[in-house]
């Protein structure tokens, strides 16, 4: 796969975070037809009180997308990538064209085709990274509560930097149970968490907003992931950089979710990605044992009945899985 895509301006380029630009909504689509007319229509009301551009970077969808945002939000940038290029070229594509337009942008709303937020949503995450530093580090990511389909179910969305513990309590205890004890699990179960604002090692990506100073930092998206684990390694770079992730509860939007959970293809993505991001952040020894945790984990449940385990679990347990390169 082609390494990542290198933008002619420095993303967030339009200034520092607290300027009068517009905030770009980049939104990533591959064949999201069936999803992108009720985003669309949504977005007015998420974005109430923001000056705002929309980009729409497309991975060659079959499904007549790019023809649907060009009928029902012609002012819309549409970046055509050309292939199926994974979602960090997409979000690198959307920076970049946002950048070149006139005046840059003020901050980044990286969204989801299948986010529905809620009034005001993104003028609270785009406010929360003006705030003043807390304990040495700025606000440099802002995410909503997020809830499921049905609009009252919590997602926990907020994340503990990944270890060998956590990941052994993981597979021991499951990441509900486990997600109680800090040292344990990756998981944020406290609900205590989603009343106030709090800071994340990170967050799901589905909706963020991401301030100009922040993107100016850490530059692209690192697209060797093609999908899954691009969001982490983003907000632990910013993080690295003197950069927080910061929930914003008084943010708000729903998520219709995907099939990562059912689609044995698609968890095996998500699952080797983890590995993959934690073996650039650590030595040899400690990335085997992450290795076995998260294995056994998946052993666990394949012997449970559950087919996307079964599908990570073989593909993980084969030596050669962490050098090929992910991909459509």
């Amino acid at each position: 796969m082609p390494g990542p895509v290198r933008p002619t301006r420095p993303v967030g380029s339009a200034g520092p975070v607290g300027s009068l630009g517009p905030v770009a909504v980049l939104v990533v689509t591959w064949n999201s037809a069936g999803v992108l007319p009720e985003f669309l229509a949504s977005l007015p009301e998420g974005m109430a009180g923001l000056d705002w551009r929309l980009v729409v970077a497309d991975n060659d969808s079959a499904d007549g997308t790019v023809d649907l945002v060009r009928s029902q939000a012609p002012d819309a940038t549409v970046v055509q990538t050309g292939r199926n290029a994974g979602y960090a070229a997409g979000v690198n594509a959307a920076l970049e064209a946002a950048a070149a337009r006139e005046g840059g942008f003020r901050a980044a709303l990286v969204c989801n085709p299948d986010i529905r937020m809620r009034r005001g949503c993104a003028k609270v995450l785009v406010d929360a990274l003006e705030t003043p530093p807390a304990g040495g580090r700025r606000v440099g990511i802002s995410v909503p509560l997020l809830y499921e389909e049905d609009g009252r179910t919590l997602v926990h969305s907020l994340r503990r930097e990944p270890s060998v513990p956590r990941a052994l309590g993981e597979a021991v205890i499951g990441n509900r149970r486990a997600g109680r004890f800090p040292r344990l699990s990756e998981l944020v179960t406290d609900p205590a968490a989603y009343e106030r604002p709090t800071d994340a090692d990170w967050a799901t990506g589905a909706l963020m907003a991401l301030s100009a100073a922040c993107l100016a930092a850490c530059g692209p998206w690192d697209e060797s992931f093609f999908l899954y684990s691009e969001e982490t390694e983003y907000c632990l770079r910013a993080r690295d950089r003197g950069f927080g992730t910061r929930l914003e509860p008084a943010a708000e939007a729903v998520h219709l979710g995907g099939d990562s959970r059912i689609s044995p293809r698609l968890w095996t993505l998500l699952t080797l990605n983890r590995v993959r991001l934690y073996r650039r952040r650590h030595g040899a020894l400690a990335t085997a044992a992450f290795r076995a945790s998260v294995l056994l984990r998946e052993t666990s449940r394949a012997v449970l009945g559950r087919p996307a385990s079964r599908a990570a679990a073989a593909a993980l347990a084969r030596p050669g899985a962490l050098r090929a390169t992910p991909g459509p």
